[in-house]
């Protein structure tokens, strides 16, 4: 009876809950909508791709206006000339410097000094088109901001294809969790009717305190196991919420029979090669090293001549306060111009930036370089992983089904005394070893396959499709 029911406890772990559960796809909709991750690396992608926009605005025509308004208070200036007679005697000064441009107080009262008639105001409005010409620096920063941008946009693409490994990573780890847990209990329970049986067996003289002792002691670790699996889930349930957004209910598990395929190509080197070409994480940082180059470019173009078209109109006019009184205005003016800027010497700024940012390409090229590296890496070992895996599952199942046998044998030697109570014991602690590393075995393979999918650069929604497609 004992061993019906723990072949039943330990079954349980295997049985699908019901179909009404959650599945794969609603927490990857979930989190496609609310993980911070996926949100952030987006922003940062809008926010660089505006740098293209901003580069370019700088080879564009630029327009500047202005309006001024000013008031001159009365008052002679050293530099003045009178102008008129009596009522229209107007002091101005600035005739002296030849500029054209003259202030007025007035008008002059009839012994020759300024009247009180009112402030003199004055008013310009400006307005400045400018075209640059030739400046290869800002041909050379809007090419960087637009290799910036790609890399931007690999950097996001390959944190899509992350989210889909998040996802269903923290959602195997929580399946895995529910099973380790109920091995857990289920060990906890064979343990204690162990110790029931031991303890019953003791008072009536069958069986020596020793055996006792042995039952309580794996009796109370089975407990702290217990425990300890309800912790790791509760907690990996959090870990899940954090993607997802949402809290984490009833989840669908893996089914029994699952597809036990091996990576297609068969080739790893085929593998290798679909990933230094797709994979995006790769292809940003091949991005990187083009935009430090054309930082290098642009930097040297700090020697270069620049050359840069104006087109300049302004108008002004004066008056004094009181309308009666005389005011001028000047006719409006439009001046075209084309200014060649040569850079003679900067105290070496221009040959330090160069320097710097060939320093900078230096270490965008190690990174593309560490990166290779590790793409193939991580294609080689998930590669192979998922060769093992099928192994692994393989003999996972082979290792429960002996296990159960082997308990049931156990249990019946020891009732005709050829096996001893510490038998059974180990029997039991060898089953849910078993068990647990079978169901360890089953998430890693699937979860093997769509890390190697994201190692070739090649995972997308439809591999997510697949996976949830082995739930029930």
């Amino acid at each position: 009876m004992q061993l019906k029911l723990l072949t039943l406890a330990l079954a349980l772990a295997a049985v699908s809950l019901p179909s009404h559960g959650e599945d794969l796809l609603d927490a990857y909709r979930d989190a496609r909508a609310n993980d911070p991750v996926l949100a952030q690396a987006d922003a940062t992608r809008l926010a660089t791709g505006e740098g293209v926009p901003q580069a370019r605005a700088g080879l564009l025509p630029q327009i500047d206006g202005s309006l001024t308004l000013q008031q001159a208070n009365g008052g002679q200036g050293s530099n003045s000339l009178d102008f008129g007679t009596g009522a229209n005697s107007f002091l101005c000064s600035g005739i002296a410097a030849g500029s054209g441009n003259y202030t007025c107080t007035g008008p002059l009262a009839s012994n020759g000094t300024a009247s009180d008639g009112g402030h003199l105001r004055t008013r310009s409005l400006n307005a400045t088109l400018t075209q640059t010409v030739f400046d290869f620096s800002k041909y050379a920063n809007l090419k960087a901001a637009h290799s910036a941008k790609d890399a931007q946009d690999a950097t996001y693409q390959a944190a899509a294809q992350d989210l889909l490994v998040r996802v269903t990573a923290a959602y195997f780890t929580v399946l895995n969790d529910e099973d380790q847990l109920t091995f857990a209990k289920a060990n906890e329970d064979a343990f204690k009717r162990q110790y029931d049986q031991a303890d019953q067996q003791y008072k009536v003289g069958l069986s020596a305190i020793t055996n006792v002792y042995q039952a309580k002691a794996y009796y109370e670790n089975a407990k702290t196991q217990t425990i300890a699996a309800q912790n790791t889930l509760d907690n990996d349930r959090e870990a899940l919420r954090v993607i997802t957004g949402k809290p984490v209910g009833e989840l669908k598990k893996l089914r029994d029979d699952l597809p036990m395929d091996a990576p297609a190509p068969s080739d790893p080197q085929a593998w290798v090669k679909q990933a230094l070409e797709n994979n995006p994480t790769l292809q940003a940082q091949q991005d990187n090293v083009r935009t430090a180059e054309h930082n290098i470019t642009a930097a040297r173009s700090g020697h270069l001549p620049t050359i840069s078209a104006s087109v300049n109109y302004g108008k002004s006019s004066s008056w004094y306060q009181d309308p009666a009184r005389i005011g001028s205005e000047r006719p409006a003016s439009t001046t075209i111009g084309l200014t060649l800027n040569v850079p003679i010497f900067s105290g070496g700024y221009t040959q330090s930036r160069v320097r710097q940012s060939i320093y900078q390409r230096d270490a965008a090229n190690d990174a593309l370089e560490l990166q290779r590296r590790q793409v193939i890496q991580n294609t080689l070992n998930y590669y192979r992983s998922v060769l093992a895996g099928i192994s692994q599952v393989e003999s996972g199942k082979a290792s429960v089904e002996s296990g159960q046998k082997a308990l049931e044998a156990t249990r019946a030697g020891f009732e005709v005394g050829t096996q001893t109570f510490t038998d059974v014991l180990l029997a039991i602690q060898t089953l849910t070893q078993s068990e647990s590393a079978y169901s360890q075995a089953r998430h890693q393979f699937i979860l093997n396959k769509l890390l190697l999918q994201q190692a070739a650069g090649t995972a997308d929604f439809k591999d997510i499709q697949g996976i949830n497609a082995l739930l029930q």
